[in-house]
């Protein structure tokens, strides 16, 4: 089953769909070459390691969804640089939220992906595999669950049970 949907501005999707969407309330930034993405959920809880992420999703095909990544918040070390942002491209992902930090930022701005996150650290996260996918996430207030729709631009983050339009 295809996850990828068609992106619209958060706002027009907000003002046309208020009680159908859920804002992600954190202070994201953009750091991918894609401002404005949307695709269906997929996640993943982590804490500071990469493993489980560069096996099962990051070099898997993505199908258009966008990965929605717990990381705790921590900004001890990276969860996504430039090589597996790639690889995510290549694979066909929309784009990653990510609850933590990113490095190589300069880099993945010429990538063609969507990539939020809190910040940067030049610190490379451990490689043991802890975590979980496809498990429901909460974070910024909001619940993400598998299969549900994401919508984002530079003006915020959008989550939806189904598909929207403005």
């Amino acid at each position: 089953m295809s996850q990828a949907l068609t992106p619209h501005p958060t706002t027009d999707l907000n003002d046309a769909h208020p009680d159908a969407v859920r804002q992600v309330i954190l202070p994201f930034q953009d750091f991918g070459g894609r401002r404005q993405f949307a695709g269906r959920i997929r996640t993943c809880v982590t804490m500071e390691d990469t493993k489980l992420l560069q096996e099962a999703l990051y070099s898997t095909p993505g199908e258009g969804a966008v990965i929605v990544l717990d990381g705790g918040g921590s900004m001890r070390s990276a969860l996504l640089g430039d090589i597996n942002a790639g690889l995510m491209r290549d694979n066909g992902w929309a784009g990653i939220i990510i609850n933590g930090a990113i490095r190589d930022a300069a880099r993945l701005t010429e990538i063609d992906i969507g990539i939020k996150a809190l910040g940067t650290t030049p610190v490379r996260s451990s490689k043991t595999g802890i975590g979980a996918l496809d498990v429901p996430v909460a974070f910024g207030n909001v619940l993400f669950e598998p299969g549900h729709c994401i919508y984002c631009d530079e003006d915020g983050v959008l989550v939806a049970k189904e598909p929207l339009g403005p």
